[in-house]
């Protein structure tokens, strides 16, 4: 019996990974993130098995489901939005699935800041502009962020920054970053990336809140900050540069 942590990616159905459909296609039992699992990816599980959205349960109910599966000999497809490593909270249930010695897998999906990135049409590393991605978030009621990551520090390196789960913290976001990047520096914020109601709300760190605010749009988004959403002005990568070689294109 195997706990499969599956990452079910950032909302359109069709973007969870064959491997991930594959296994909740097969498991009897099946646990989901329902405030953010599409119902279409569920769906797919078997007929007769038991299929259970968490989220309304505390970590020991859903512990329970596991060790309750666990006796039956059930595999469970345990479904997580985007990415499971990333703020997928599944650190402390494979924690206590150790201690009860039951064996778990981790099965990758597409992440969100990857879904956003697709919806703005932009690539978030450019020569010259920014090589570096920093995925972060702002303290809110759940968490407090750890020493030396704090917002203000992590801008301090002026890489792509994709800000999760901090839309109601905008105001904190534009305070901190804005010395840093400047006003004028592209801000976007994409709500529910890939679902039927995607939302992307475009503009600068002088402007982002008031547009946001603007849309209603208080929860389930990702803001984007960096001159790359906006940079035209960049040198072509020097992967598909004639003169630059490497082992699959020898030098004539």
């Amino acid at each position: 019996m195997t706990v499969h942590f599956i990452g079910a990616g950032p909302g359109a159905p069709d973007l969870i990974t064959l491997r991930g459909l594959r296994l909740i296609e097969r498991c009897p039992v099946c646990l989901y993130a329902g405030s953010l699992v599409p119902a279409e990816v569920v769906a797919a599980a078997p007929k007769d098995a038991r299929v259970i959205d968490t989220a309304p349960l505390d970590l020991e109910a859903i512990v329970a489901e596991f060790t309750a599966a666990h006796a039956a000999g059930h595999d469970v497809a345990r479904v997580h939005s985007g990415d499971p490593s990333v703020y997928g909270a599944i650190g402390e249930q494979m924690r206590r699935l150790e201690g009860l010695g039951i064996a778990y897998e981790i099965c990758p999906g597409v992440p969100s800041f990857a879904a956003a990135a697709a919806a703005l049409g932009r690539e978030l590393t450019l020569p010259g502009i920014a090589q570096t991605v920093i995925l972060t978030r702002t303290a809110t009621r759940s968490s407090p962020m750890p020493d030396g990551e704090d917002l203000a520090e992590l801008a301090r390196s002026r890489a792509t920054l994709a800000i999760h789960l901090s839309v109601t913290n905008l105001a904190r976001v534009v305070r901190d970053l804005t010395p840093h990047y400047g006003a004028a520096c592209p801000a976007a914020v994409v709500f529910r990336a890939s679902w039927p109601d995607q939302t992307v709300i475009r503009g600068t760190l002088a402007d982002i809140r008031t547009r946001v605010k603007a849309a209603g749009i208080t929860r389930t988004a990702l803001i984007l900050v960096g001159p790359v959403l906006a940079s035209e002005e960049f040198d072509d990568s020097r992967l598909y540069a004639a003169d630059h070689s490497h082992v699959l294109r020898p030098k004539a």
